[in-house]
């Protein structure tokens, strides 16, 4: 599976005046605003967000993603590893020679599920694939487009971590494991893993 992020987050949607406000209170740090301060905040930010997601498969932040397969893992249905998901922009299937064919929406569905959405064939079954051909869907995930709308354990978590990375910026240890608050925060929404392709290929 080629799992590819095709929209990256704005500065402008990482909530740095909050996280500002998070360093002020839980850590005494008195912290000017300004754009290279904004810039160092935002990168924190980032890194935390980013583990967040890789730890739990939720994805913050609405974005654009691009999924590639050898095959469908069951032609019954294909669970996606991301959530939540709101939207299925297109599924082609690359024939051997490189041609892009869209499958038809009357062939499948998008079932939306908070922790673990599928596509689910309308009919006897999902579109085969050629030997030599390829999967690619492209779709949207994440809860919301705005910062104030994620999950509020979530949010707490990226703050939490985003400190933490803050604070032991000059340890290279401290992202090797997630502190205990923040594993607490998040623990709900680790679901089991699912492969998006075929466990043998």
């Amino acid at each position: 599976m080629i799992l590819v992020e095709e929209t990256a987050l704005a500065d402008a949607v990482l909530p740095v005046a909050a996280f500002r406000t998070h360093l002020r209170l839980g850590s005494g740090f008195d912290l000017p605003a300004s754009e290279d301060e904004d810039r160092a905040l935002a990168g924190f930010l980032r890194a935390a967000i980013a583990t967040i997601e890789g730890r739990t498969g939720k994805v913050l932040l609405r974005r654009s993603y691009r999924m590639v397969l050898d095959d469908w893992r069951d032609r019954d249905g294909q669970p996606l590893p991301l959530a939540p998901v709101g939207s299925v922009e297109e599924i082609l299937i690359e024939q051997p020679d490189g041609a892009l064919h869209d499958v038809d929406r009357a062939r499948w569905r998008l079932v939306e599920d908070a922790m673990r959405p599928a596509i689910r064939p309308r009919g006897a079954g999902l579109p085969s694939v050629p030997a030599g051909g390829r999967l690619v869907l492209r779709f949207t995930a994440g809860f919301a487009d705005e910062w104030n709308r994620v999950p509020a354990d979530l949010a707490q978590a990226v703050m939490m971590l985003a400190a933490r990375y803050f604070e032991d910026r000059s340890d290279d240890n401290a992202r090797r494991a997630l502190p205990m608050g923040v594993s607490a925060l998040i623990e709900r929404w680790r679901a089991v893993r699912v492969l998006a392709g075929r466990g043998a290929r």
